[in-house]
């Protein structure tokens, strides 16, 4: 090949890299989600409950305080890229019986991101410490779904004068005993690199399809319900967050310590439930001493949205049939 012709060559080569570039960056354009700031959130989700909590690193808790002032307090902690809004039919059902606190972890919700950028069950736990020490809680029955039961099993190990009653519904934090799949939104956040492009291209149709993974009945999946979990995840710095949280790794080594455990122990589950799988629940049944396994036939990894009046009766119950100290 001629010098003239190995540089008619390049040059084509140039003008066909060019032309990628920029198509690459017109998708990227395209497709990239803009931040939503937290004011615009909280007057869409908010509501006249929403307060927060200025935080001892400078971040801020969002939180309601719900129900019954003088009444027995239930802390509820969502799960994994959830809100404090998972529990609202349960606050509707308890509110007459108990106080009820609910608030979104680091990296969810209108709390987002924190400060010191680390969000490990550690961090999940101290920040929840923090908001009940802050409400003056200084003993509660402890509610967790998912991940936020895997924080919570773990807060009443570190915290166990706190906790008068342990609420597990489809906890997380146990060596897996079956394998499952996760959800498409699951596996890609993972991902080393498409975790990071995902902070900026964050399609609805993955909050769609792990939606309808953790619902049984996949009527309960509305576009209301979507549009937030969409919205809330596009929170400024919240997107940044949940790459963070997905590449902590997962621990489950303090599941040893679950004997440790005395409080009366409710376990809740979907039987059939396809992020946390049923088999779960018996291992946190043959673990904890004092407890007690519910589960709800035709029912996914939400019971407290997917069979509320139900799982909200038992908790009730197991509460007035086991009175805290």
């Amino acid at each position: 090949m001629s010098t003239l012709e190995a540089r008619k060559h390049m040059r084509l080569l140039l003008i066909i890299l060019t032309v990628i570039v920029v198509a690459l960056g017109g998708a990227f354009a395209l497709l990239r989600e803009p931040s939503i700031s937290r004011d615009d959130l909280i007057a869409k989700y908010g509501g006249p409950e929403a307060t927060f909590i200025e935080l001892e690193d400078g971040g801020q808790a969002h939180y309601r305080d719900e129900g019954q002032p003088d009444g027995f307090p239930l802390v509820l902690i969502h799960g994994s890229n959830a809100s404090l809004h998972t529990w609202e039919l349960w606050v509707s059902e308890l509110e007459e019986d108990f106080r009820i606190v609910s608030m979104d972890l680091p990296g969810h919700g209108l709390t987002g991101a924190v400060p010191g950028g680390t969000y490990d069950i550690d961090h999940m736990m101290a920040f929840v410490k923090e908001v009940v020490d802050e409400l003056g809680l200084r003993q509660f029955a402890l509610a967790g779904n998912s991940m936020g039961g895997n924080v919570s099993w773990n807060y009443a190990l570190a915290h166990p004068s706190d906790v008068s009653h342990l609420i597990l519904i489809a906890s997380s934090g146990v060596p897996d005993p079956v394998e499952i799949e996760d959800p498409l939104a699951f596996r890609l956040v993972r991902m080393p690199v498409l975790n990071r492009v995902l902070t900026q291209i964050t399609p609805r149709s993955l909050f769609a399809d792990g939606l309808q993974s953790a619902f049984y009945d996949k009527s309960f999946v509305t576009d209301e319900m979507i549009d937030r979990y969409w919205d809330l995840a596009l929170m400024k710095g919240t997107r940044g967050a949940t790459a963070m949280r997905f590449r902590t790794p997962y621990d489950t080594s303090r599941s040893e310590n679950l004997s440790q455990l005395a409080m009366p122990t409710l376990i809740m589950w979907g039987r059939e439930d396809a992020l946390v799988p049923v088999e779960s629940a018996f291992v946190f049944e043959e673990e904890i001493p004092n407890s007690k396994l519910v589960i709800y036939d035709e029912i996914g990894h939400i019971p407290m949205e997917e069979h509320a009046v139900p799982s909200a009766d038992e908790v009730r119950a197991f509460i007035q049939f086991n009175p805290g100290e």
